[in-house]
């Protein structure tokens, strides 16, 4: 009897947990296919605002940019988030790893407000104009991080002998990261690509001290938009982001589970 109730209580608080996340993020959705025009009453039907968005030139050039940066970002920080992670999973000196992956952890623990203002301050003083590539490095420092915590798990978890096998059988070091060690880790690879690239679409705060007056992100003209107003063309594009992440998760969950029964279907052979 108490296990019962104690089930009906847990699922209870979950429902009311979900509920006060996604409640207002529906509610934007709905009033997205308003046609008052406003968010205090629903008159009717409408896609009137999404062919606003589409026929919105400097806001699809916009969209393009938050992509593209997404894009790079995701993969260049990918590719060092790879390199971290094994040069700092190959110390041997454990007080020397706890130290690396504390200065890994405070990047990520560390406010987005004094990341993006440190950005700005050095890239004033080295005189590099604010723009694309000041917005690609500052995704890029702040990705890394996320994605070396995401495949250290996994190097954990592999078997030292997989690599001392391989090079016992003649390969080279190249040969046992591209044969052994990435497609071991791929799960976390996926995981930590997938986490950079969300992590950087949702950026406000780095991106709006770094932004230039000729290039802006999709997160930084919402907020300029909202300032001026709340429009529906600004409900409608989130609401295109919304989904456009629920898209990025599913994905995720369906690399994540085949690479799993990947996994399953080697240990039984």
């Amino acid at each position: 009897m108490k296990s019962s109730q104690g089930w009906k209580w847990s699922h209870l608080y979950l429902i009311l947990v979900f509920v006060v996340l996604y409640a207002p993020i529906f509610y934007l959705v709905a009033y997205s296919f308003n046609s008052g025009g406003t968010m205090h009453g629903y008159d009717g039907f409408t896609l009137e605002w999404y062919g606003e968005v589409f026929s919105d030139t400097r806001l699809l050039i916009i969209v393009l940019n938050t992509f593209v940066i997404a894009l790079f970002s995701s993969l260049i920080s990918t590719i060092l988030g790879i390199i971290g992670a094994i040069a700092i999973h190959r110390v041997r000196k454990q007080r020397t790893k706890n130290a690396l992956l504390s200065l890994n952890n405070v990047l990520i623990v560390n406010p987005d407000v004094v990341i993006g203002a440190s950005f700005l301050i050095l890239f004033t003083m080295i005189g590099l104009k604010l723009g694309f590539g000041s917005v690609l490095i500052s995704h890029i420092a702040f990705s890394v991080p996320i994605v070396v915590i995401m495949i250290l798990p996994k190097l954990q978890e592999m078997n030292a002998s997989l690599v001392d096998a391989a090079r016992d059988l003649g390969a080279n070091g190249w040969n046992v990261l591209t044969k052994v060690i990435l497609p071991y880790i791929k799960s976390g690879v996926f995981a930590g690509f997938f986490m950079a690239l969300t992590y950087s679409l949702d950026d406000f705060a780095v991106t709006f001290f770094v932004t230039g007056n000729g290039f802006s992100t999709l997160s930084v003209e919402i907020y300029s938009r909202a300032r001026q107003g709340v429009a529906l063309s600004i409900n409608a594009l989130s609401t295109l982001l919304f989904l456009f992440t629920i898209l990025l998760v599913v994905g995720y969950y369906f690399i994540n589970r085949r690479s799993g029964r990947i996994q399953e279907a080697g240990a039984r052979l």
